[in-house]
């Protein structure tokens, strides 16, 4: 027992006491707050002395000549009593003189009211305790959870490339949309350095895309509609085997950055970028399914992941399964050359059976409809290498940045396609308040610049300006706009605006 921990809660303005200044001391006159001349001082003196019983900072004072409290005092007092009871229950009374058991009883007197104080609020502190202990959730999962409100709506003439006749292609152009999104993760940790995550995801969020804009370049961050209906859409374990080696395992599909470091400020999709292209380089949702990881720290600046992602693991028909039908093997080396710079080099090579429900998406669902599929819904493989850097340049400003490029090849025929995207980050965190993020992207989404067959005729470009307002420690409000020049990377096609404005609830 130590005189900080003893200390009843609203005494703390009396003595200003830290328990991770706390050590062992020997001798009472080193703890120079507690009065000289007082006859309980040499008293106390005397079995600290004898018993080592009391604690006190390690620079030996009360930080000043100032008289100790009472309370303070009797948790002391009550140490030394501690330590005497346990000489006694273990036969050693021979160590405990009459004399300084007079003194503990003349100091249990003159301190009765103080100790029966302390007794009392300890024994409340442990019922407290208790109580918390046995109606927890469970001694091995947390539970987190996180609500979206969305409103949100898509402005432009005419969606991409497609006809304006509102008869012909109806759309929710220039309409506001309300929906939500929900996730309840359960956080499982068996010995306290591993992670077993299992979320649950309710949600109906519309995807900007297809008959509503004509192009994937206009995705939300956060958008997808199963029509509010609960599923597990994450699964995975995360364990260490050694201080420089860890493993994750997920048996459904996961994206590539939760196995694979990003350095993205962005990534988050309850609290980032509003767009999907503006979370990270597309080439980590290259092909997202069941996934094998690997993570190894060379030392404190340099690691390696390497990992391995198949689309339908859990299908054991033909061209399906683990090894048998559309897979993604992927290696990055990530370093900090120097502090708050962070440097990643990713490389990926995907397959794709063609046809089928998942298909062919080389472009990770936000670049043209050829970046997509350039050779079309046919059996393609893809070798895709990334650079992805983020430096901090002070606590309140964040530059980041990637590019990634995409070598496609057909497997039924000779065809070849290259495909690029790129995109620089503006962060600025707690600007205008703490928690707060004002975020700018601009970039190219994923664009055949290259190929035997169909190349994208002109450039897109992706210009985009969030601030996420912080309100309490469990609320936050993100408008944002993000605008696509030229979509589909077609010229003739006009300006799409996408506007949001997202609050976040996490509990």
């Amino acid at each position: 027992m130590t005189l900080a921990s003893e200390l009843p809660p609203d005494n703390q303005n009396q003595s200003e006491f830290s328990a991770a200044q706390l050590a062992q001391v020997s001798s009472v006159s080193q703890l120079s707050d507690v009065q000289p001349t007082d006859w309980a001082f040499g008293a106390l003196q005397s079995l600290v002395e004898r018993y080592a019983c009391i604690a006190g900072f390690p620079d030996s004072t009360y930080r000043g000549h100032r008289v100790m409290t009472r309370y303070e005092f009797a948790a002391g007092l009550n140490a030394c009593l501690d330590r005497l009871n346990e000489l006694i229950a273990t036969n050693t009374t021979s160590l405990v003189t009459q004399e300084d058991l007079a003194t503990l009883e003349k100091l249990q007197a003159e301190f009765a009211t103080e100790l029966a104080t302390l007794r009392t609020r300890v024994d409340t502190l442990e019922a407290r305790s208790a109580e918390l202990q046995g109606n927890q959730f469970s001694t091995t999962t947390k539970l987190n959870g996180e609500v979206i409100f969305v409103v949100a709506s898509v402005f432009g003439d005419k969606a991409a490339d497609q006809d304006s006749n509102p008869d012909n292609n109806p759309n929710l152009q220039d309409n506001f949309i309300l929906s939500d999104r929900v996730r309840l993760s359960f956080d499982t940790s068996f010995t306290g350095k591993d992670l077993l995550r299992t979320r649950l995801q309710a949600r109906n969020i519309p995807e900007f895309q297809g008959r509503v804009t004509g192009t994937r370049m206009t995705r939300l961050s956060f958008a997808g509609d199963e029509d509010n209906q609960a599923r597990v859409d994450e699964l995975y374990y995360y364990f260490p085997v050694s201080d420089r080696l860890a493993v994750t395992v997920a048996p459904i599909k996961i994206e590539l950055d939760k196995i694979v470091k990003t350095q993205s400020p962005f990534k988050s999709t309850g609290t980032g970028s509003i767009s999907l292209f503006g979370r990270h380089n597309p080439i980590y949702r290259v092909l997202g399914g069941a996934a094998f990881g690997l993570n190894y720290d060379f030392n404190k600046q340099i690691s390696l992941n390497l990992g391995y992602t198949a689309a339908d693991a859990q299908n054991p028909q033909q061209n399906n399964g683990l090894f048998d039908g559309n897979y993604n093997a992927f290696a990055q080396l990530f370093f900090k050359p120097i502090e708050n710079l962070d440097i990643g080099l990713t490389y990926v090579h995907s397959y794709y059976a063609g046809g089928g429900n998942t298909g062919v998406n080389i472009a990770g669902g936000t670049g043209s409809e050829n970046a997509r599929r350039p050779f079309g819904n046919v059996a393609t493989s893809a070798n895709s290498f990334g650079l992805e850097t983020s430096w901090r340049i002070s606590p309140k400003f964040i530059l980041s940045g990637w590019a990634g490029y995409s070598i496609a090849e057909s497997k039924i025929g000779d065809d070849e396609a290259n495909i690029l995207n790129y995109a620089i980050t503006l962060a600025f965190p707690d600007l205008g308040g703490k928690g707060n993020l004002t975020g700018f992207v601009f970039g190219m989404p994923p664009k055949v610049i290259q190929s035997s067959q169909t190349e994208d005729e002109n450039t897109s470009f992706h210009i985009e300006g969030f601030h996420r307002l912080r309100i309490t420690d469990n609320i936050s409000v993100t408008p944002g706009l993000f605008v696509i020049i030229n979509p589909e990377h077609n010229d003739n096609n006009d300006n799409i605006y996408v506007g949001t404005v997202r609050t976040t609830f996490s509990f």
